[in-house]
């Protein structure tokens, strides 16, 4: 399976405090989606809105940044030749839909974090 994350709606899924440190966030989303990687063997890449931060991705995930997480994300399900093989994490009920008009499958942000937190 592949998993296209939209990483600000997983991290902004619970108001834990995540906007005082927004690297940081990323940073524990990282190393949550590193770890779901390795141990599902699945193929995970996660896309951050705005500027490129220091990360230290461990190998397991693709990590992309862009002016806009949603515009990559659909970007890469169009440039897929295999979509149907596509799950994109997204709370965000426009990127849900472009997501399912290109074939993929959608689960939601909140859902998909406290499976990180669980595992």
């Amino acid at each position: 399976m592949r998993w296209l994350v939209d990483a600000m709606n997983v991290i902004g899924s619970r108001p834990d405090g995540w906007w005082r440190d927004r690297e940081g966030a990323g940073r524990a989303l990282l190393e949550r989606l590193e770890s779901f990687a390795r141990r599902a063997g699945d193929e995970v890449t996660v896309v951050f809105d705005g500027r490129p931060f220091d990360l230290s991705p461990g190998g397991a995930v693709e990590v992309v940044f862009a002016p806009s997480a949603d515009d990559a994300i659909v970007q890469a399900l169009t440039a897929e030749s295999e979509v149907a093989s596509i799950t994109v994490v997204t709370s965000d009920r426009e990127l849900a839909q472009r997501a399912r008009a290109e074939g993929a499958k959608v689960t939601g942000a909140g859902g998909f974090r406290r499976r990180l937190e669980e595992s």
